[in-house]
């Protein structure tokens, strides 16, 4: 019988919008084993987006149990993975009972935009009765909006969960009663995964960190607690929270399974997690994200910076429960890949997501077409839960390619304008991108990015920067290999393969014409079904 080979790595539980995927790395960020399970998504009504957090957790064991499946087969003991972080989907809603473990309903997506109703209520309230902001001393109209972002870093949206939890209690009565007789439990997924995890119902350790709390319209970012005066808001009970811990340390060990035993050593947002995996730690550094949605997110470093441009503050890491956060801008567009889906899924014009490239690449440009592609409202920096999806500059010459064209701009029109944000806000020009996630594979792509933008693109040959985050954040509570986020030197050999450059090559002229078609184009998509406020029906 082979003697075990030696060896230490880190694993991270990936909880994406479409897919669970358990990564195995060594000291370099190379990838020694994965196994990935798309899981089923659910849309019962026009704008409803939910999943099964059952089905979750299901696809979540399955991962860890195949990625050390394969280890194994390498020759590698499952005890080499020494620690694991958990990165997730944010702002996507979990309600289950403290008392038997189990969901009370379907999760409410992060896209979904059922919600618009009741934040159309909230606005209200916010006008006319406003925020607590000392005892006795109320916040309300525009110094009601201004005090909900000096608090919390957010606007009012569809898309945060404290708004998805409203609803939940408001539309089902279990969760309702759960709520009354103080056995609910709210968590986002990476709460809802750890907490099964760790033991479930039997240990009850019910925590999420700084990181997916600073998207829920509950969290005071600068004490980096639960605000009283928001949970009266939204009138909802303390105890239904979890507790708050950072972005690295040790939660807990894993309950079952092949890694029962190993520590839980990181807990962060997917954005936030390929923030720190792309290794953009120092202020002025930053990365996109292209999956499901794009997510483009700015450090700020230990300064949370307000932005008047559309954008959101938004915690980035904490290095541990005694170190201070660090902040970032954030821009975030709500249809990225899912457009690519939806071409595939729905109106059937490619056979497999890769096709887009091929197919947009047999026309030179759009043809006159612009697609904005507002399938759930617009979010940074329009902040217009009630615009409509528009393709707009539709003619007889218009065809297959050219719509496959205008999908791929609509992706770059849109993160040009969070980057004109950022520089209004930052007061800094960005001169390159660094970008990872699945639609950043096609040259296509990358190259509109560039010339819509007008800035170079730099892709990273191991894109997996989300799962590598939430690794370097379990690492780092543990002191494996010496990595210290308070010390970037000592992350210098972690993924440096080398990465590939895309520069613009449009002419400056063209460019600003086509920038100015898009501002039109999402002009005209603005405010097509605008909420009204739920207690007005």
């Amino acid at each position: 019988m082979a003697t075990p080979k030696q060896g230490e790595f880190v694993g991270s539980l990936d909880c994406g919008t479409t897919s669970v995927r358990f990564i195995v790395f060594d000291k370099y960020a190379n990838i020694v084993a994965e196994s990935q399970q798309e899981f089923p998504q659910y849309y019962p009504h026009p704008g409803w987006h939910e999943h099964d957090a059952l089905e979750i957790q299901a696809h979540a064991d399955h991962c860890i149990t195949e990625a050390v499946k394969d280890l194994v087969a390498a020759g590698y003991p499952a005890n080499s993975i020494k620690v694991i972080g958990i990165t997730n989907q944010r702002e996507t809603t979990v309600a289950w009972s403290r008392k038997t473990g189990q969901p009370l309903c379907k999760a409410i997506v992060w896209t979904d935009s059922r919600t618009k109703n009741v934040v159309a209520h909230y606005e209200n309230k916010l006008r006319d009765t406003g925020i607590q902001v000392k005892p006795g001393e109320w916040a309300k109209g525009d110094a009601g909006v201004e005090a909900l972002r000096n608090i919390t870093g957010l606007p009012l949206s569809t898309y945060f969960s404290a708004i998805k939890l409203r609803w939940m209690i408001d539309n089902h009565p279990n969760v309702a009663e759960a709520h009354e007789a103080d056995d609910l439990l709210f968590g986002t997924v990476e709460s809802w995964v750890a907490y099964n995890l760790l033991g479930g119902v039997q240990k009850n350790i019910h925590i999420s960190d700084a990181t997916n709390a600073s998207r829920t319209l509950l969290l005071n970012m600068k004490t980096l607690q639960w605000e009283p005066s928001l949970l009266e808001f939204f009138g909802l009970r303390q105890s239904i929270l979890p507790k708050l811990v950072s972005t690295s340390e040790v939660y807990g060990n894993i309950a079952h399974g092949p890694l029962a035993g190993v520590p839980i050593g990181g807990l962060v947002g997917d954005q936030q997690g390929a923030l720190v995996g792309n290794k953009c730690l120092r202020q002025g550094e930053a990365k996109c994200t292209y999956g499901t949605g794009a997510f483009l997110l700015f450090c700020t470093g230990g300064d949370i910076v307000k932005s008047s441009h559309g954008l959101l503050s938004t915690v980035a890491y904490q290095a541990g429960p005694d170190a201070k956060p660090v902040y970032a801008l954030e821009g975030s567009i709500a249809v990225a890949g899912s457009a690519v889906k939806w071409l595939r899924d729905t109106m059937n014009l490619i056979g497999s997501a890769e096709q887009i490239n091929e197919l947009a690449a047999r026309e030179p440009d759009t043809g006159g077409v612009y697609f904005v592609t507002a399938f759930s409202g617009l979010l940074a920096p329009y902040w217009d839960s009630g615009a409509g999806g528009l393709l707009i500059g539709i003619s007889q010459y218009t065809n297959p390619s050219h719509i496959a064209r205008a999908t791929l701009e609509a992706n770059a029109f849109q993160t040009r304008a969070i980057i004109e944000s950022m520089k209004l806000d930052s007061g800094t020009d960005l001169k390159h991108l660094k970008v990872d996630g699945g639609m950043t594979n096609g040259d296509l792509v990358m190259n509109v990015l560039a010339d819509v933008g007008g800035f170079t693109v730099i892709r990273p040959e191991m894109r997996e920067s989300t799962a590598l985050g939430s690794a370097l954040l379990a690492g780092a509570a543990i002191n494996l290999f010496g990595w210290d986020l308070n010390k970037p030197e000592t992350l210098a050999e972690v993924n440096t393969k080398g990465s590939t450059e895309f520069s613009p090559k449009m002419a400056e002229e063209e460019r600003n014409k086509r920038w100015e078609g898009w501002q039109r184009a999402v002009e005209r998509s603005k405010g097509w079904d605008s909420g009204k406020d739920v207690d007005e029906q």
